[in-house]
């Protein structure tokens, strides 16, 4: 079966506390069906300067932004485990996603040590022009367990459901497998709304009804915006240490 490449789509997030996420799944009655995959394990990799320019200038809610991840779904056992490198571009609301499928060990090779791949693809030149423009290296490892739903008669009409979303800025491999910090508390998913076109009318009166709404959130950002509060604290502590052993 052919893998899709392009993407075209509005998406909405919205964070879900335990209670919400089973009152939302049962209000659906069946409208929307899970994959065939199931509840399944995504593993990124997402790239940026030294100085984390990208996600600065996403969190700044620019009208143009863009990123570049190297996925897998499931963690990857060997370096012959499919992968994927995408670039994902939002612009006016709108994302844009393009990705180009290929060997782990060639994506690594390619996004790691500059070794290009052997394919060649309108998809792989928009990667290389990326990469000339952005002197960008691997910075986050983020994984999460995800369950994917779509519209029984319109398949095109999609949603996520996304747990246990982990964050590491070390060990930047896939095969290192599933752990690091945690960004949404426990028992919260996040539901992500991935629309064609125009929200159906029974999608926004459930959302409605259950006082679910949209939040601005990402899951690289919010590991960025938390791990750099955390520095700034260490580095006050360390100031305030150093000022106190002047004093004494």
């Amino acid at each position: 079966m052919a893998v899709q490449q392009v993407f075209k789509r509005y998406e909405k997030k919205y964070l879900l506390t335990e209670s919400q996420e089973k009152e939302f799944l049962k209000e659906l009655n069946g409208r929307m069906i899970m994959d065939k995959y199931g509840r399944h394990t995504i593993c990124n990799i997402y790239f940026d300067t030294v100085d984390f320019d990208l996600i600065r200038t996403s969190l700044e809610k620019p009208l143009y932004k863009e990123k570049l991840r190297l996925r897998t779904y499931g963690v990857p056992e060997t370096d012959e485990h499919t992968a994927f490198v995408e670039i994902k571009k939002k612009f006016e609301g709108i994302v844009y996603k393009r990705r180009e499928s290929m060997s782990l060990k060639e994506a690594e090779d390619y996004l790691y040590r500059g070794i290009h791949p052997q394919k060649d693809s309108q998809i792989i030149r928009e990667i290389d022009w990326f990469l000339k423009v952005h002197p960008v290296k691997p910075r986050v490892c983020l994984t999460y367990e995800r369950r994917a739903f779509y519209e029984d008669g319109n398949p095109q009409f999609r949603m996520t459901l996304d747990q246990n979303i982990t964050c590491r800025d070390y060990r930047l491999s896939l095969t290192e497998g599933v752990f690091g910090d945690t960004i949404i508390p426990e028992g919260s998913s996040l539901l992500e709304i991935k629309i064609p076109g125009i929200m159906p009318m029974w999608m926004s009166l459930i959302l409605s009804k259950l006082k679910i709404y949209p939040v601005s959130i990402s899951k690289y950002g919010r590991y960025y915006k938390n791990t750099e509060a955390l520095n700034k604290q260490v580095n006050v502590r360390c100031r305030s240490l150093k000022l106190k052993e002047k004093a004494n």
